[in-house]
């Protein structure tokens, strides 16, 4: 029935409304937390970069420059506590309607820029906040 009144609606006079991507508030649009790993547009560049620069392989596996990067912010696969979870997997992301990094490796990705204060989770909020040295260093990092 949804189908045939979406379908119907092409006929009608009135215009659609614009579909929302995302978040109006800029903070949430920029840099959220997703369940435990990063999303938002700075989530969604650091995988488009792993994916172009090949830190994964096409299954999403790591790869040896992926390790390599891994390690220039500090982060070894070898300390990660063992799990059930996919090591890296895409999740969708809801105002970029592109993927991000999710999965263990994705957690321990935004753990890891918590832990040398490139950012902070904002109190009572989704908004990850990343300070401007923190900007500067993943810049750098993602390139």
């Amino acid at each position: 029935m949804a189908s045939l009144l979406e379908a119907m609606m092409v006929f009608s006079g009135d215009a659609a409304p614009p579909l929302r991507t995302g978040p109006r508030d800029p903070a949430l649009r920029k840099a959220r937390i997703c369940y435990d790993h990063l999303a938002g547009e700075m989530g969604v560049r650091l995988f488009e970069r792993m994916v172009q620069d090949r830190w994964l392989a096409d299954d999403l596996s790591i790869t040896t420059r992926g390790t390599a990067k891994l390690a220039e912010i500090g982060l070894s696969l070898a300390d990660l506590p063992p799990s059930n979870r996919p090591m890296c997997r895409a999740c969708l992301d809801w105002s970029q309607r592109r993927q991000h990094l999710a999965g263990r490796l994705g957690q321990a990705v935004l753990d890891r820029m918590l832990a040398q204060t490139w950012a902070r989770r904002m109190p009572n909020s989704r908004v990850i906040s990343f300070t401007p040295e923190g900007e500067r260093r993943f810049n750098a990092w993602v390139g």
